[in-house]
């Protein structure tokens, strides 16, 4: 996924961020919603992990503008504002999930994965495909009952597939989930690591559809 993350603590930003990262999910890091808003003007994010206090105005507004335009991307709180009213204001704004500050990181990867399931329109985190049998949650795979090993960076090729069934994926589509802004890309990464993925996991596993992208072959 590639996930914007809204918030000015610049040392909870910090271990968030290499959280996300090492979840090896894309992330964007903003400290004010004006950079929030532009961020979201340039590209198309997967969920946004917001703060509610920020130098430059109030999250919860922030939030209300994104549902009033039509906006579904989920949207996380992250806040220090632990009372009931501020969860229920929170809540009837829009969010999809509420965390009090402080919260561990582990924590945050499983409610991210939580909402994105739901999103996807399949809150199990087990996925049978074909021979293989995948949970989510546990970032593993099985191919007919044996584990199968995959890269960080496979892993998440993968689930963008997993999540996006049948649907065509171009070449920089799957670069904007997996990379964040101004990180160096080869060329041929994405055809390396599908190249790799065919190898580990089965031949007609990734579907190439010439000169337009992938899809996730048939079971």
């Amino acid at each position: 996924m590639r996930i914007l993350l809204i918030e000015d603590d610049a040392v909870l930003g910090a271990a968030i961020r290499d959280q996300i990262a090492g979840d090896c999910q894309s992330v964007d890091w903003v400290q004010r919603l004006d950079a929030a808003q532009d961020a979201m003007a340039g590209a198309s994010y997967d969920l946004v992990l917001l703060d509610l206090m920020l130098p430059d105005g109030r999250g919860i507004t922030f939030l209300k503008a994104l549902r009033m335009r039509g906006d579904v991307t989920p949207v996380i709180i992250l806040t220090a504002l632990d009372q009931v009213s501020d969860r229920i204001e929170g809540l009837n704004a829009g969010a999809d999930d509420y965390l009090v500050k402080p919260f561990d990181l582990a924590e945050l990867s499983a409610r991210i994965g939580s909402v994105a399931r739901r999103y996807t329109g399949n809150p199990n985190p087990i996925i049978t495909h074909g021979m293989l049998d995948i949970d989510l949650a546990a970032r593993s795979i099985h191919c007919a009952g044996k584990p199968v090993a995959l890269t960080a960076r496979e892993w998440a090729l993968f689930e963008a597939f997993l999540t996006r069934p049948g649907q065509l994926l171009s070449k920089a589509q799957l670069e904007d989930k997996l990379y964040a802004f101004g990180a160096e890309i080869e060329s041929n990464t994405i055809e390396v690591h599908v190249s790799r993925l065919r190898k580990k996991l089965g031949a007609g596993i990734i579907e190439t559809e010439r000169g337009m992208g992938y899809r996730l072959g048939a079971p």
